[in-house]
């Protein structure tokens, strides 16, 4: 049986601050490490001229392995405490960004295949008709006005040339 609060609701659940800053230290703690590894292929001493490449990258990545560590183990001393138990975001929080994070993260990875334009038509129609509620013909129409306006705000106006796909390869860009 689940505490109840004072109202006698159940108290919200989800994920919890000591874990994210957990999770968030080890990161960090790889992505240092990460960087002084590399860092010594590139040579991390000083030589006639200064400085070699990996210098600088290698002590930024020393100081972000060293304050992640830190913040590791502030983490794990307040994981006990009053401190340490609040909640970081609650289950239906999290779930309203993944439905936003998901399908971004989906268009990233999708622009090399399809390139930009096409992959920014389908996610306005997807965040149209999924969040928005809009019917699917005035998704469909945003969508394309969207690509469309893109294409010749950055293609044609400014001459900037984004990723393309299959469809604008074979309508010769």
């Amino acid at each position: 049986m689940s505490a109840l609060t004072e109202g006698g609701d159940a108290p919200p659940r989800g994920v919890r601050t000591v874990g994210v800053e957990i999770a968030t230290a080890l990161v960090l703690t790889g992505l240092g490490a990460a960087a002084m590894w590399d860092s010594r292929r590139l040579g991390i001493g000083w030589g006639a001229e200064g400085p070699q490449s990996g210098y600088f990258p290698f002590w930024i990545g020393l100081v972000l392995v060293a304050a992640s560590l830190g913040n590791f183990a502030l983490a794990l001393r307040a994981r006990g405490t009053a401190k340490g138990g609040g909640l970081f975001v609650t289950w239906p929080q999290l779930r309203l960004v993944l439905s936003v994070l998901l399908p971004t993260a989906l268009y990233v990875a999708a622009i090399p295949f399809t390139g930009l334009y096409v992959a920014s038509a389908v996610l306005v129609v997807w965040f149209m008709m999924r969040l928005g509620g809009f019917r699917w013909w005035v998704a469909l129409a945003s969508g394309a006005a969207t690509a469309l306006v893109a294409f010749v705000v950055f293609e044609q106006w400014f001459l900037v040339a984004l990723p393309k796909g299959p469809i604008e390869t074979w309508l010769g860009y």
